[in-house]
């Protein structure tokens, strides 16, 4: 076998790596990204993982950040300011989870079930949806402090997401007739610190509890 004939061949099994160029560039692992939810009980930190649900991460942080449009439920007109920040704790289950991210309860008062619309806190979101990233072998609700998009089923995330307090372990993805062939729930971020918060806001009640501000860092949170 020629010299030229053996560089074809080692061309050819690298595959895609040598053609993609910048693609393969790109899935480089990034620095790590941490979301601090300050809220008006205390801090909790997570470590968000693109690795597993590259578009959720990218949705969040954008929306935290407010370099994503999104579409204001209440005036219906386009804003591009940071979605999370005044937001409350709207859903919250003792023993099982905290849920909060609708755009509805931003500013709301303590205590408050609906916008001054009439809208029931909770069908909130950003003007649109994106697809389920989910790994039938994945079982990330086996642990606690998790973070995850809240859902109305399957592909129909948006901005609102939720904490886990305990193991729901029957949130992890099951097989279904969606077309991905998984139900479930987005994982996207797993808790680093503050965690014993969880319960404490899952206890406090519904919308007792505010998402002060939602600060994405590269930085390990220390919470206190």
């Amino acid at each position: 076998m020629t010299k030229t004939t053996l560089l074809l061949l080692a061309a050819l099994s690298a595959g895609p790596a040598l053609a993609e160029g910048p693609k393969a560039e790109a899935k480089k692992p990034s620095a790590a990204q941490y979301a601090v939810f300050e809220t008006s009980r205390g801090t909790i930190g997570v470590r968000l993982l693109p690795q597993t649900a590259p578009n959720a991460v990218r949705n969040f942080v954008e929306l935290a950040q407010g370099t994503r449009s999104w579409t204001d439920p209440v005036s219906r007109e386009q804003v591009k300011a940071p979605l999370y920040d005044g937001t409350l704790f709207h859903r919250v289950i003792p023993n099982f989870m905290i849920q909060g991210g609708d755009p509805l309860t931003r500013n709301a008062p303590f205590g408050a079930q609906a916008a001054a619309s009439g809208a029931p806190f909770g069908t909130g979101d950003p003007g649109y949806r994106f697809d389920d990233e989910l790994d039938l072998k994945s079982r990330p609700f086996d642990v606690p402090c998790q973070l995850a998009m809240a859902n109305s089923g399957p592909n129909s995330n948006g901005s609102q997401f939720f904490i886990t307090e305990g193991t729901p372990s029957h949130l992890n993805p099951k097989p279904c007739d969606s077309k991905s062939g998984a139900c479930g729930y987005v994982h996207f971020g797993e808790g680093v610190c503050g965690c014993e918060l969880v319960a404490k806001i899952a206890r406090a009640g519904a919308a007792q509890v505010r998402l002060q501000k939602l600060v994405i860092t590269s930085t390990p949170p220390t919470c206190k």
